[in-house]
């Protein structure tokens, strides 16, 4: 039986799955660096980021053909929250380096199988009017999600300071309990559609983006990569590739960032509960944030939004970096929990409305089924390459090293972006 219209409870069935994804990037950190010491578990830190990053581009491809070919929402969500949950408790039974990485890994890969089929269901039950809000929503209770699942760790390793592997336990039964309720509340629809109407609207690949920022409708060609990247010479030509060139200064800049803050925190001897509280802090602020970014950036124009968020994001990149090679110690918490909300919570959710905004107008052309899979395939390659050197440009030049170079990233987008030509009317160029 369909589902009726403007009944989406089943939205609620992502929180429990949410709370216990949120902290398992920081927990998987740091448990490398628990097994293998500071500078080799950093290393480690960054090649299981790197290919957790990596992994969601096939697994977007694999993913997303399955859900066009089976056509069957619960199922494919319920899957994707119990191989989550088995992931997570096998975490506790196998402690070893490469037993963490694999799994990290997995979850990447099993992670992405329900982020489609969530926004497809939203357009396949809800009334056209009420899209945007339902995908408010959904964003709204993942992202709190995760708020509280960083709030969990928290407390967690405050209590438990030596027993952080047993909080796999109960992350997995969370994911469990998602798994249920979404065999309880999902009704598969009366009719489906295609991966490519994601795309064709604002609200819901943007939530669809958030999920996970890889979304590949097609395999891009060799040809469609050309056809991006060309025509930088003339003004007339050059807004496409000089927005992917900014593209790619910022995710691998982010890739640099990301990747060695929980081990930087951890080498300046915060204990495992501060580390958390700092990371909840920026999920927090990135999550009040976005409820003002659409506001914000419909104020100005796309371009000048880009440019403010990425300057702010830039400095708060310096001011850390800074603060690692002149304070260092338990202090570094200070500079820690003030220019990481920045950077991670107010610059990200600005940078991300204008910058994805910029790219709908762009994919909106002849072929945007392969436009969208070359900006998927480039976010996917750059935030990867950013998390692979990462660990080793901390180690063997310093955390401030990186942190210095991800803010420099930075500042080459802002010029990168500054160059960007001018919109031919208002439309193009302000969020709406």
């Amino acid at each position: 039986m369909a589902p009726k219209l403007g009944k989406t409870a089943w939205v609620y069935s992502v929180f429990p799955v949410a709370v216990a994804i949120g902290p398992l990037g920081a927990m998987v950190q740091l448990y490398l660096i628990q097994l293998n010491g500071q500078a080799l578990g950093t290393i480690y830190g960054s090649l299981a980021v790197a290919i957790y990053n990596g992994i969601s581009i096939p697994a977007a491809l694999f993913w997303g053909l399955a859900t066009d070919r089976l056509h069957k929402r619960r199922a494919l969500i319920a899957l994707s929250y119990g191989l989550i949950a088995i992931a997570l408790v096998s975490f506790f039974f196998d402690r070893t380096t490469l037993g963490t990485i694999s799994r990290y890994s997995t979850i990447s890969f099993v992670s992405v199988a329900s982020a489609t089929p969530l926004n497809l269901l939203i357009m396949e039950t809800e009334r056209k009017t009420k899209w945007a809000s339902a995908f408010a929503r959904l964003s709204m209770v993942s992202s709190v999600g995760n708020v509280g699942g960083l709030l969990l760790s928290t407390v967690w390793a405050d209590l438990f300071p030596s027993n952080l592997i047993f909080l796999f336990v109960p992350m997995g039964a969370l994911s469990v309990a998602s798994s249920a309720l979404a065999l309880a509340t999902i009704s598969e629809p009366s009719y489906t559609f295609e991966r490519e109407t994601v795309a064709m609207r604002k609200p819901s690949l943007f939530s669809r983006l958030r999920a996970n920022p890889v979304f590949i409708i097609g395999l891009p060609s060799a040809s469609d990569f050309k056809r991006a990247f060309r025509g930088l010479r003339s003004s007339l030509t050059s807004y496409v590739p000089l927005f992917y060139i900014s593209i790619i200064l910022f995710y691998v800049s982010s890739g640099l960032f990301n990747t060695s803050f929980v081990p930087v925190m951890h080498n300046f001897s915060m204990p495992d509960q501060e580390v958390f509280a700092v990371v909840l802090t920026g999920t927090f602020v990135q999550t009040l944030s976005f409820q003002a970014a659409g506001k914000f950036v419909g104020a100005r124009s796309l371009i000048a939004s880009s440019v403010q968020s990425l300057l702010l994001r830039g400095w708060s990149y310096l001011a850390i970096g800074a603060a690692a090679l002149f304070l260092g110690g338990p202090l570094f918490v200070l500079p820690a929990l003030i220019f990481y909300p920045l950077a991670g919570g107010l610059a990200f959710a600005i940078y991300y409305t204008s910058s994805n905004t910029m790219m709908f107008n762009t994919v909106q052309g002849k072929s945007p089924g392969a436009a969208l899979g070359v900006y998927s395939a480039v976010v996917g390659i750059a935030t990867m390459s950013g998390s692979l050197v990462s660990g080793f440009i901390s180690v063997y030049l310093g955390y401030y090293t990186t942190f210095v170079l991800s803010g420099v990233l930075l500042f080459a987008g802002v010029g990168v972006v500054a160059r960007l030509p001018r919109p031919s009317s208002p439309e193009e160029g302000v969020h709406q």
